[in-house]
């Protein structure tokens, strides 16, 4: 689902503003109608707004339509009751940055319209079962409202990439990316304190005019102390017609670029294998199963999917080995009589009872397949790709629900809790009758 397809902000290393022009933004509401369509036409289970910086989006259509004195006859009014989570929308009368460290180069956007808060929050009011994505954005335009949204609406997926490009202000300054390495490290810590389960994404280039071993060492820095999930590394190329073509030296020897390059891959792979390991590992996701994985066969049935962080995760097929409601009860009851769990609560059987029931979580019958959420333990991961065990289908609201609960709140928090050995027993049993 694509919404500005051009760019104003003009960094002195991206051609994209001379070669598509100034940003444009599709009215809102041809953007909600037809993920409507796809929705109720298709069935889809994801949509992904796409736009160069798409958190720029500026709709100012009914603006422009009710200053000339025209009806807009197409505008549609997202009515949601007060009570739901989420419900905030932007303030339409100005222009907001992620924090005042940011700047932005392009005047034009204050004033009146729909800002990208309010597409993300119609478009993912749909359907409470329709995963919501957007890339890719700028690290400027995450204004408070845009992170409180979405760490309210479940649907709303936890991954947000922010390009930093580089971890020094100075070469930050001279990319003409208007913000400091103060500035985006704030953004982060506010991130992470809104959305705790966040995955964060990067971009970053190696060697850009007149860098130093100082400036590249700030880099290295600043993903040792984000640790970011994933990242898009390059070493710098210079482009014609570009800002820094026409009064920059492109003047870092291309050895010192791969070098460069070579470490800053080096450090994100340590970091990611490290972030997975203390975060990932043991952790129950829920995964849009996409296809089978590359090396699935006849034999050994192997299924690859999404985590709503963006993850990819690679699980057997299970069918005939999931778990019943019976048998979650049992693992939760034992876990508390045993001391694994803290807490005076019992397990909320009647309510996992009802789940089950209700088609929420699998029929131990029935396999997988494609377009299914399904919940996942995350046993191990490989850099940024987690290997899992799948324990039953579920939905986004059903697994909201459930990971709401305090008992699998504490299953979640210890990676090499008593599930596994209580799960293996399961299935043993199963496997045996």
């Amino acid at each position: 689902m694509t919404h500005p397809d051009r760019e104003n902000q003009v960094c002195s290393y991206c051609v994209v503003p001379f070669t598509r022009g100034r940003e444009r933004s599709r009215d809102m509401e041809s953007v909600v109608e037809e993920t409507r369509r796809l929705l109720e036409e298709e069935d889809i289970k994801e949509v992904i707004l796409l736009g160069q910086n798409v958190n720029s989006y500026h709709d100012t259509s009914g603006v422009k339509r009710k200053r000339k004195g025209l009806k807009d006859n197409n505008d549609v009014e997202i009515d949601s009751d007060s009570s739901q989570k989420g419900t905030n929308q932007s303030d339409n009368s100005g222009y907001e940055t992620s924090n005042p460290g940011f700047q932005n180069m392009f005047r034009l956007r204050d004033g009146d319209g729909r800002r990208f808060v309010d597409l993300l929050d119609a478009v993912s009011q749909l359907s409470p079962e329709l995963r919501v994505r957007f890339t890719s954005p700028h690290p400027k335009d995450y204004p408070p409202p845009l992170l409180s949204l979405m760490s309210e609406r479940p649907n709303i997926c936890n991954h947000l990439h922010m390009p930093a490009q580089s971890g020094s202000s100075s070469v930050l300054e001279r990319m003409r990316r208007g913000y400091t390495r103060e500035a985006y490290l704030e953004l982060i810590h506010d991130v992470k304190r809104l959305i705790p389960d966040v995955a964060i994404s990067s971009d970053f280039i190696s060697g850009f005019c007149g860098e130093t071993e100082d400036e590249h060492r700030d880099t290295l820095s600043l993903m040792e102390e984000v640790q970011f999930d994933q990242a898009f590394m390059f070493a710098y190329s210079m482009r014609e017609r570009t800002h820094a073509h026409r009064t920059m030296e492109d003047d870092v020897p291309a050895d010192v670029k791969n070098v460069r390059l070579n470490e800053v891959i080096s450090t994100f792979r340590r970091e990611v294998q490290k972030r997975n390991d203390e975060v990932e590992v043991g952790k129950f996701r829920l995964v849009l199963v996409e296809g089978e994985a590359k090396r699935s066969s006849v034999d050994n049935k192997m299924w690859s999917g999404r985590t709503d962080q963006n993850k990819r995760v690679v699980f057997p097929d299970g069918a005939g080995a999931f778990f019943t409601g019976e048998e979650v009860n049992s693992m939760l009851s034992s876990m508390l009589n045993s001391g694994t769990l803290v807490g005076d609560q019992r397990p909320e059987t009647m309510m996992l009872e009802q789940l089950v029931s209700e088609g929420d979580f699998l029929n131990a019958k029935v396999g997988l397949s494609r377009g299914d959420y399904a919940v996942v333990q995350i046993l191990e991961a490989r850099g940024h790709t987690l290997k899992g065990r799948a324990l039953f289908r579920s939905s986004i609201s059903g697994f909201e629900q459930l990971m709401n609960m305090q008992e699998w709140r504490g299953l979640s928090k210890s990676p090499h809790s008593a599930l596994s050995d209580l799960s293996d027993a399961v299935l043993t049993k199963r496997l045996i009758l």
